[in-house]
């Protein structure tokens, strides 16, 4: 268990894949409107990786991620709890802007006790393992090495090294098939399974849905959050279960 769960009566929301930056600035508005509108008042809100469109270290200086985290904080000092697990854009957001944006990080994967339901909270990348040449590229990106090297590099340099990984991993998707970049069915299950987790959320597909998967007899749901690109959304989840919400922005 993380000191993430909440057990008391009220309703949590899970975002993802909201790729932030000064160029979008209708995903941004749509967000920060999100947090004002829906999120406020909230038990917590849970913001499963991606939340910005490139990540280049804690100096990072787009307009955006000042805003950002000025919003963040003042949601969490207004009572609702803000919790962050990187993706595979912002994994260098590290304690510094955590601290800043009044947000506790997330290891991946967490599992929460969310309103009586042992909950499991992933980005969702490492679900997708028949994505073997992007898990390698995963395991070599993030090692403390690697990490503690691409730390001491100047501004101008990260960021060309972020946009040119952009634009691999785009090129990279325009010969893989849908299948081989979504998760993994068994992978899934294994998770689930390990962790002893009746629901899975995640994002990273951007494929929103609500799944049912079987696992050792017990129907198991996995709840996939919407990117915010040309829509936007999230999931809710209270005692009664979870619902998806996604519309156009």
């Amino acid at each position: 268990m993380t000191d993430a769960s909440k057990s008391a009566a009220g309703r949590s929301f899970f975002v993802a894949d909201l790729h932030l930056t000064d160029e979008r600035p209708a995903a941004t508005g749509r967000f920060f409107r999100f947090l004002q509108e829906q999120a406020a008042g909230a038990d917590a809100l849970y913001i499963l990786g991606d939340l910005f469109e490139a990540w280049v270290g804690d100096d990072h200086d787009e307009q955006v991620a000042h805003e950002t985290a000025r919003r963040l904080k003042s949601l969490a000092e207004s009572g609702t709890p803000v919790y962050f697990m990187h993706g595979n854009r912002d994994f260098m957001l590290a304690e510094r802007y955590a601290a800043q944006s009044g947000m506790t990080l997330l290891a991946d994967p967490a599992r929460i006790d969310l309103y009586g339901v042992p909950t499991l909270l992933m980005h969702g990348d490492t679900l997708c393992t028949d994505d073997t040449a992007y898990q390698t590229f995963r395991r070599r990106v993030r090692h403390p090495l690697t990490l503690a090297l691409l730390k001491r590099l100047p501004m101008a340099l990260r960021r060309l090294l972020a946009q040119q990984a952009r634009s691999g991993s785009e090129s990279a998707k325009t010969g893989k098939s849908a299948e081989i970049m979504d998760a993994s069915a068994a992978e899934v299950v294994r998770m689930l399974r390990e962790h002893q987790a009746n629901r899975l959320i995640h994002g990273h597909t951007h494929r929103p849905a609500r799944h049912i998967h079987a696992v050792d007899g017990r129907d198991c749901e996995r709840w996939v959050l919407p990117d915010w690109y040309l829509n936007w959304g999230y999931v809710m989840c209270d005692d009664s279960g979870c619902t998806l919400r996604t519309e156009a922005i």
